[in-house]
């Protein structure tokens, strides 16, 4: 399926590739530029399908956003056969006697005709479930990770629906209109849900995610605010309203990363697409350029609103490993 207008499908492919070096291979990644110390022949293979879940977790997409990235390639991968069929799966590929590794979304067709291919269960990608012993409950831990899951596959869509250089402003309200739209592109948003985000009377924003031609801009002056979604990609989404309600209504407060509501909406922004990568452990980690695109900035923005985070307390400290790419935040201790 393809979005709307101009933009293309999400890409979903990731590639890495074993590079012989002096004292063991080193893993390189082409998506993220990642490089590695040299490894262990024997960890080696592990190391790889670690780094390819890891960029499969950060970047998931709802199932009807998802498209057969072998068919969008011209098949290049596989022997001719009838054509593409069957639902979207994660395909992992070996190639070059191992030395060359892709993850990538491939229809059942494609997987079965691509030579060393194995088919990925989405449950080894789903996030990592914490031990019972840090959970205060059982019920309430699992609906915040569905509800990250969620925002982090909402944020996934806008960072390649909406032109890089929309403000996080705009990102804030495109969200929440993307997570309550009903099947006909249709929202309905509460003055006070605006007032509260410190939205409310932004006509310029209205204006910024109209000029992308992403909705139809509102009228002036309706209560509550009526607006039409111009992207077929947001339509028929999966789970129902309500459960995206709910994802919506945690993303106003989205703990344990949540700032008060006049904080500066890129700090908010950025503290949001934190919460959403988190998971109830001491480290948390996610790779620096994910981050960046998903926020809509530069790496170098990222990591100054990673300080500011540091300074407001929000975050207890963060570091940005540069051999692997991967930035690790700590959390206060509550």
């Amino acid at each position: 399926m393809r979005l709307a207008g101009a933009h293309a499908a999400v890409r979903r492919i990731w590639m890495v590739e074993l590079r012989p070096r002096p004292g063991g291979p080193s893993l390189v990644c082409v998506h993220c530029t990642a490089r590695t110390p040299p490894l262990q022949a024997s960890s080696a293979r592990s190391a790889v399908l670690a780094h390819l879940a890891c960029h499969a977790r950060a970047d998931v997409l709802p199932g009807h956003l998802r498209t057969c990235q072998c068919r969008v390639q011209g098949c290049c991968w596989h022997a001719r056969h009838r054509g593409c069929a069957g639902p979207v799966l994660l395909a992992l590929t070996r190639d070059r006697g191992g030395r060359a590794w892709r993850l990538a979304d491939t229809c059942a067709a494609c997987a079965a005709a691509t030579n060393h291919t194995a088919v990925v269960p989405d449950t080894l990608l789903g996030p990592r479930r914490p031990h019972a012993a840090n959970r205060p409950s059982a019920a309430s831990s699992a609906s915040t990770v569905h509800e990250q899951l969620r925002v982090r596959e909402m944020l996934t869509y806008l960072a390649a629906a909406l032109p890089q250089f929309t403000s996080p402003a705009a990102r804030l309200l495109a969200l929440q209109c993307a997570l309550r739209a009903n099947s006909r592109g249709h929202v309905r948003l509460p003055t006070g849900l605006l007032r509260g985000m410190r939205l409310h009377g932004r006509r310029e924003l209205w204006e910024e995610l109209a000029h992308a031609h992403w909705l139809e801009l509102p009228a002036p002056r309706p209560a509550p605010l009526t607006v039409q979604l111009l992207d077929p990609g947001v339509l028929d989404q999966a789970p129902d309203r309500r459960a995206r309600h709910r994802a919506a209504h945690w993303a106003t407060r989205p703990r344990p990363l949540a700032l008060p509501a006049p904080a500066p909406s890129a700090l908010r922004l950025t503290a949001l697409v934190l919460a959403a990568q988190t998971c109830e452990q001491a480290l948390h980690s996610a790779d620096l350029e994910v981050l960046a695109r998903l926020c809509g900035h530069s790496s170098h923005q990222t990591e100054e609103l990673l300080d500011r985070l540091v300074t407001a307390r929000t975050l207890a400290s963060w570091r940005h490993h540069r051999e692997t790419g991967e930035v690790v935040w700590r959390l206060p201790l509550s």
